[in-house]
């Protein structure tokens, strides 16, 4: 049996996870595609940037996966915000550890693989 070569590296296994899923049901996604800019300095360079997990193009919607260590989802929930206030015409959505875990189960993976920092 021959399997495919992935042709993303995924940071966490939750991604891959996400992405097998979209590819199941043949939605059309992008990993990691665009960076925005949220803060610059006083000559206009990038001081702070957010990059979303993945852009579903058919639905213009980015997903951000999170985990369940607190600091990184305030920091997560406040660059989102900062995007929202920046970028009203931006559709994300954070898919929080217990969304991800329901959506996992609701179509079928048995396991959802553990956001980053637990075990």
């Amino acid at each position: 049996m021959r399997t495919r070569k992935p042709t993303v590296s995924f940071v966490h296994p939750s991604e891959e996870a996400f992405a097998r899923l979209l590819d199941y049901y043949k939605i059309r996604w992008e990993y990691e595609p665009h960076t925005f800019v949220l803060r610059t300095d006083e000559d206009g360079n990038p001081k702070e940037c957010f990059t979303p997990d993945f852009y579903l193009p058919d639905y213009n919607l980015y997903v951000e996966l999170t985990v369940r260590r607190a600091n990184i989802n305030r920091r997560k929930r406040r660059k989102i915000a900062l995007l929202r206030a920046l970028r009203p015409d931006i559709a994300i959505k954070l898919m929080s550890p217990r969304d991800f875990e329901k959506l996992m189960v609701k179509y079928g993976v048995e396991r959802a693989p553990r956001p980053e920092g637990e075990v």
